[in-house]
């Protein structure tokens, strides 16, 4: 590590702690040419996960969309922005464990998965959009379904 006073790339490790909940390590270090302590963190580097569309388009994944997605299904719900963060946490996560690509119809997918447990309602919401409802009859299906807690794994949306 270059020191910021006077640029040797010789130090020493003073002191590790973990940091950021055990995400980084931080490393308090002494240059050995000026004496200057000075600190660093170390952190793993996150392979970007790329969601892929219907159209075949490549984009990378972003959770301010699916916090964007889940407000609005939630909206006038009592669920607060917290909540909301922790489900696009998970929903990250998950994608994670799946490898670099997903498509976007597992990202909806999980996505509907999570917010059946956090709030039906908005479940409802979001299937709406994420299904593609065309009728009545569509929220009529999904909400009996889901009073009879006998839901099948969504289906994406058919193909335009």
């Amino acid at each position: 590590m270059r020191c910021p006073a006077c640029t040797s790339l010789d130090d020493k490790v003073v002191d590790s702690r973990l940091a950021d909940d055990g995400v980084a390590i931080r490393r308090r270090r002494e240059c050995l040419g000026c004496g200057r302590r000075f600190t660093t963190f170390e952190r793993v580097e996150e392979v970007a996960l790329v969601v892929v569309k219907r159209s075949g388009l490549r984009e990378p994944f972003r959770k301010s969309k699916i916090v964007a997605g889940v407000r609005a299904a939630a909206k006038n719900r009592p669920v607060g922005s917290e909540r909301l963060e922790s489900l696009a946490g998970d929903v990250e996560e998950s994608l994670r464990l799946e490898g670099s690509e997903v498509s976007s119809a597992r990202v909806g997918a999980i996505v509907l998965e999570r917010l059946r447990a956090l709030d039906e309602v908005a479940y409802v919401r979001f299937a709406s959009v994420y299904k593609g409802f065309d009728d009545p009859g569509d929220f009529e299906r999904e909400v009996l379904a889901l009073a009879q807690n006998d839901l099948p794994i969504p289906s994406p949306p058919p193909a335009d």
